[in-house]
């Protein structure tokens, strides 16, 4: 992370590529090929010559606060659920504004669902990541916190 690369190498630790990602987190190999990263608030899904192909910026949707993202998944629908790191050097949750946990965006950014559950019985708390059992609709799914 602090290097703001990205390596991979093979099973004899020979380095297969190499791309410069600033203050990059999580990545995730997908089916693809390509390759999805998270860090400084920018997700995005990089070919194997490092070129960008998508990118989602939290500035794409300023509605929806985002202040330390870390971990993106790419989901078989395509769409990619982002999380909100809130840690304790961020300060103490406000009960009157409470951060988002996730975010799920589609491939034109727009925001399909986003979750925010900081009360009891269902307090995620700074969550970081996230799994999904089924491919059944989060929507569905869900009876806690708050989605938008």
């Amino acid at each position: 992370m602090d290097m703001g690369k990205v390596n991979e190498y093979d099973i004899n630790g020979h380095q297969l590529s190499s791309f410069t990602v600033p203050g990059v987190w999580g990545v995730e190999s997908l089916a693809n090929g390509n390759i999805l990263t998270c860090g400084r608030g920018i997700v995005r899904e990089m070919n194997e010559k490092g070129d960008t192909v998508w990118m989602y910026s939290m500035k794409d949707n300023p509605d929806y606060k985002i202040g330390c993202s870390q971990i993106a998944i790419r989901r078989p629908n395509g769409n990619t659920v982002i999380n909100d790191w809130f840690n304790q050097w961020s300060g103490k949750v406000d009960p009157g504004n409470l951060p988002l946990q996730f975010i799920e965006v589609n491939l034109e950014k727009k925001v399909v669902w986003a979750l925010s559950s900081w009360v009891e019985p269902a307090n995620l708390g700074p969550a970081t990541i996230i799994q999904f059992l089924d491919e059944k609709s989060i929507s569905e799914k869900v009876s806690f916190g708050t989605i938008k």
